[in-house]
């Protein structure tokens, strides 16, 4: 890869970009949790309540948070820091960000990351990493306030019937997301079967002893899980 390449990814007019976009997400980010905040005060949710859903929410994101930064490292030396920063923090897909680079490396005929990755194959990786984002961004923006009437035919009224079938589609979709860990096997099926058995006992052993710990469990469950990942890959 030449070093027009990585100047041109990491040039000054790029970071402007970036940090706009950047600014942009912190922003509504903070008007979401004032939002939330002004709606908690109204239904008369509890202070404490609020404080626990936010700590809990912090504390869960850090094992996420850590797959990302190490995916975003390995694509900076390829697509530059700027775009890397960018996709990752408005969209946190690491996988889907970096697998749509390399489509669109490869549509344009070039190896991503290879030496003879030009500026045209740096220009269609941008463009796919784009376009692979718009639509889930069309549809929050043209069917999201259609989803309460949704929600109102789909659970007839029925609150418990609701909370149900909310749960298992949650299941069915992080079940499909790790069913192609699980089939692979090696350091990826340990991540997933031992950290959904520290997720067991934190439940069953560890809360009951420790209740502080409950709105940690799932974080600590994701840390686990990928240290015995880490763990098996390098003794392999």
């Amino acid at each position: 890869m030449s070093e027009e390449v990585l100047r041109v990814a990491n040039s000054f007019g790029v970071w402007v970009i970036a940090a706009i976009l950047i600014c942009l997400v912190t922003v509504q980010s903070i008007m979401y949790y004032k939002l939330a905040r002004t709606t908690a005060t109204k239904i008369g949710l509890p202070k404490e309540t609020c404080n626990i859903a936010f700590r809990t929410g912090m504390v869960t994101a850090i094992g996420p948070v850590i797959a990302i930064f190490v995916i975003m490292v390995g694509m900076m030396s390829v697509i530059g820091g700027p775009m890397s920063w960018m996709r990752l923090a408005i969209i946190g897909a690491a996988p889907t960000e970096l697998t749509a680079a390399k489509v669109g490396s490869e549509a344009a005929g070039f190896q991503f990351g290879s030496p003879d990755y030009n500026l045209m194959a740096l220009a269609t990786s941008w463009w796919t990493m784009a376009i692979n984002g718009v639509g889930w961004l069309l549809l929050v923006g043209l069917f999201s306030h259609k989803l309460d009437s949704l929600r109102d035919i789909i659970g007839g009224g029925n609150v418990k019937w609701l909370a149900m079938l909310s749960g298992a589609a949650m299941l069915g979709v992080f079940g499909y997301l790790n069913s192609g860990d699980v089939v692979s096997g090696g350091a990826r099926l340990v991540a997933v079967v031992v950290g959904g058995l520290s997720m067991i006992v934190m439940i069953r052993f560890v809360i009951k002893k420790l209740p502080v710990l409950k709105e940690y469990s799932l974080g600590i469950a994701m840390l686990v899980g990928m240290f015995a990942a880490v763990f098996v890959s390098m003794i392999g």
